[in-house]
């Protein structure tokens, strides 16, 4: 009954966010709520949302800072050189718009975080894809796809998760891996080629010239980094003549994405403008070390991830904004973005409580562990590797990796699979599992690109699936798994 119910919540889950009948923050609380009076524990509520809570507090605190650190190194000029380079190599077409942004998700999620990969791909491709009218799903997609491929670094938490539980050399499971993770990578630019394409002839390809002339026709102008020559090097950012509806310097500087509709979002729109007051070009080798040092120290592990940030975001603002009015104002800027990524994590601990309080999640694995045939016990580097994609997906990389592989990894030595073979086939999911609803870096993801959770969900999945089988099917072949 515990399995039929967990199935039925996480099914029930999606079709509501999909279809839009409810926000995601509202489904996460209420719909394991209801079903966790329907397993007989409503008692018990209480008890398994605290506990939900107490174990992402660390999470939501490391959220929390990480946004205010590097939405300050966005103010303050951090990553324009990066931007402009990724501009500058996008121009107008789409699929160079596309191709871009897996490229600066791959290459920013060398630092094993989501949340970061996804505040600085958003903020440097967000004002193309609005301004060419591009489909922002096709952005988030990408980069929750592309990021997904690099989340299996050691220090990006599963390949650690799979070797802790198994006590195995994170080396031993990565390295081999490299080859098909590589594949992983390339399924995702030839998907972000085919993605861009298929915009490109939805909207036709731009010169830069013509997209001046169309804003220049709706009273917008583009502010170009060297004076609008067309070079690519451009911030998209929206002025408006006559004063109505324009935004603040605050405003402008924060890279804000206002409005509750289309048409106001877009008036309130404000990208990474180069004459930004935020602007710190004197301090921009230290805020450079100040990130270098703080990534080397969450990959050293010299102080537990939340502290990191908390002292980096706390150290940022006082050198770069010594004013008190001015720290407030960044803080305030950000506010929004912290709040929604914030609630939304503590929404999904309601979730998380539920399904593991109630024993569901431990009930769902052991029938899928159960219901595997056992003529397939020699192949059980490929059922771990098709398992992972859902259990990855509907439960936390801890719940899969310390509470079902091991059984897996024992069933495949019980028929001669080894126990890497097991482990290497475990990560191949990771692709679909950064779109997961439980994973609190894809709410920055959509926060931030203003898309629906549900609408994300829907376009992504089936991307997710094929990189990840892509992946899988890489090791077989080249006898990795």
């Amino acid at each position: 009954m515990l399995t039929i119910l967990g199935f039925v919540m996480i099914a029930t889950f999606l079709v509501l966010i999909m279809m839009k009948k409810m926000s995601p923050i509202a489904a996460l609380v209420l719909i394991p709520a209801l079903f966790c009076v329907f397993v007989g524990k409503g008692a018990h509520l209480g008890d398994y949302v605290l506990e939900g809570v107490g174990n992402l507090a660390p999470t939501a605190a490391m959220l929390m800072f990480a946004i205010v650190y590097f939405g300050v190194m966005i103010d303050v000029g951090l990553f324009d050189p990066i931007v402009r380079g990724i501009l500058r190599f996008c121009k107008a077409d789409p699929v160079r718009i596309v191709v871009g942004t897996a490229v600066l998700a791959a290459i920013v999620s060398l630092d094993g975080d989501g949340s970061t990969t996804f505040m600085i791909t958003v903020s440097a491709m967000y004002p193309l894809y609005k301004r060419l009218k591009m489909s922002l799903v096709v952005m988030t997609g990408v980069a929750a796809t592309a990021n997904g491929v690099m989340n299996t670094l050691p220090w990006g938490g599963p390949t650690a998760r799979a070797a802790t539980a198994l006590k195995v050399d994170a080396a031993d499971i990565f390295v081999p891996m490299i080859p098909a993770l590589a594949m992983g990578l390339v399924a995702v630019f030839l998907l972000s080629y085919a993605l861009g394409l298929r915009e490109r002839k939805r909207l036709g390809m731009l010169s830069l010239d013509e997209v001046l002339e169309k804003e220049t026709a709706s009273e917008t102008v583009l502010v170009g980094a060297g004076g609008g020559t067309g070079d690519g090097r451009m911030s998209l950012t929206k002025k408006t003549t006559g004063g109505a509806g324009s935004g603040t310097d605050a405003d402008a500087a924060s890279g804000s994405f206002g409005g509750d509709n289309d048409e106001d979002e877009d008036e309130g729109f404000q990208g990474l403008d180069p004459n930004r007051s935020t602007l710190r070009p004197k301090l921009y080798w230290f805020n450079a070390g100040l990130t270098v040092v703080l990534l080397t120290a969450m990959i050293m592990e010299w102080l537990p991830i939340p502290v990191l940030f908390l002292l980096g975001a706390a150290l940022a603002l006082t050198v770069n904004f010594p004013h008190m009015p001015d720290q407030k104002a960044r803080i305030g800027a950000h506010a929004e973005n912290v709040l929604n990524v914030t609630g939304m994590v503590f929404a999904a601990a309601v979730f998380t409580g539920v399904l593991q309080g109630t024993g569901m999640v431990d009930s769902m694995a052991k029938w899928l562990v159960d219901a595997i045939p056992e003529g397939m016990g020699p192949q059980m580097g490929l059922v771990t590797g098709l398992l992972s994609l859902p259990l990855t997906y509907f439960m936390s990389n801890d719940g899969f990796y310390f509470g079902v592989l091991p059984v897996l990894a024992e069933a495949g030595q019980a028929h001669g699979v080894g126990t890497l073979e097991i482990a290497r086939a475990s990560i191949a999911g990771q692709a679909l599992h950064m779109s997961s609803p439980l994973v609190p870096a894809v709410y920055v993801l959509v926060g931030m690109a203003k898309v629906e959770f549900g609408d994300h969900t829907k376009f992504t999945v089936k991307w997710a699936v094929l990189t990840s089988l892509v992946v899988l099917g890489s090791g077989i072949l080249f006898g990795i798994i």
